[in-house]
């Protein structure tokens, strides 16, 4: 396992190295080298020369109207309007009976969830004992 990753490793290492790089000689050197001392001032005064761009002015708006007064409303308007009570909503029935026992609704629905319960009936006791004789 150990070989292996070696392996991996130095093959990644020589196929990321760098290889040499043929400059054309010394012909196509300085022509790159005057190339570059010809155009690098007007890449140096072209970033130094950004046109300052100004931000917009503030807007400015009219002042809001204003009135000697608050305007008069009729007091009909101010009249707080007579509503119904909301109906109330139709009764639970909390206990469903059967013969062998009933059934019962616990909780409000609101603030504790709504539950059945199955309550058996009692057993019948044991019959009446006989009178003596």
């Amino acid at each position: 396992m150990k070989t292996l990753a070696v392996a991996v490793l130095g093959t990644l290492l020589v196929g990321l190295a760098p290889a040499a790089a043929d400059a054309g000689g010394a012909v196509h050197a300085a022509v790159a080298l005057g190339t570059f001392a010809v155009l690098a001032p007007f890449l140096v005064l072209g970033a130094l020369a950004q046109p300052f761009v100004y931000p917009p002015p503030p807007a400015v708006y009219p002042a809001p109207a204003t009135y000697a007064s608050a305007p008069a409303y009729p007091a009909a308007a101010y009249a707080p309007a007579v509503r119904q009570p909301a109906p109330r909503p139709p009764a639970v029935t909390r206990e469903v009976v059967y013969a062998q026992g009933r059934h019962v609704l616990l909780g409000d629905g609101a603030t504790s969830p709504y539950q059945w319960v199955w309550v058996p009936n009692p057993p019948a006791g044991a019959p009446p004992a006989a009178p003596p004789r």
